[in-house]
């Protein structure tokens, strides 16, 4: 009897093991596919500046998704980081796309016009005080985007010569996700 007993407790000492480095296995296993994800797919960005509040502060941090626009492009409304040039030093900026290639795009009366039509934003924002080089009309090019920041009144944006229109070949990706400060976690709209 003592024999069949201390089977039984190897065999259970045994499948706590087993259990034990399943459990072990299974976090590595996910720790693994986080960091290949985030390394592959993912790029952190400080935001720098105001141009994008009140949708986001200086000084938060978020993650772009590199591989969003691999198959496809920008949409309006898209959230986007890119650079003003081909460089990789130079720096990196986040606006919202509201123009695509092909359209043309002017901002008359404080509000957004799309091919002759005004643009009604999901989000609701004040009226646009400088129209910039919108206040002419400005037709975009092929694999051009225009870009505002939310914060329509302080921002650098494609109404400004030194920031103009985005060329697609300079998108790093689209803004998806703020993850500091904790208290602004979550999905970026």
């Amino acid at each position: 009897m003592n024999l069949r007993m201390r089977y039984i407790k190897d065999y259970f000492a045994q499948r706590k093991v087993r259990a034990v480095l399943a459990w072990i296995a299974e976090i590595a296993l996910v720790i693994a596919l986080a960091a290949f994800l985030a390394f592959f797919f993912g790029q952190k960005v400080t935001m720098q500046e105001g141009s994008m509040e009140p949708t986001i502060t200086a000084g938060e941090e978020l993650l772009v998704n590199k591989a969003s626009y691999a198959l496809g492009s920008p949409k309006r409304g898209d959230i986007i980081v890119f650079r003003n040039s081909e460089d990789e030093k130079s720096s990196l900026h986040i606006k919202r796309v509201i123009g695509l290639p092909g359209e043309t795009i002017q901002i008359r009366d404080g509000q957004i016009i799309i091919d002759g039509k005004t643009y009604i934003e999901e989000k609701e924002f004040p009226p646009i005080t400088d129209p910039g080089l919108a206040e002419d009309e400005i037709t975009l090019d092929a694999g051009e985007f225009f870009v505002l920041g939310d914060n329509r009144n302080s921002s650098e944006d494609s109404r400004h010569v030194d920031m103009g229109m985005v060329q697609k070949k300079n998108i790093i990706g689209k803004l998806w996700l703020a993850v500091s400060p904790w208290k602004d976690f979550g999905f970026v709209k």
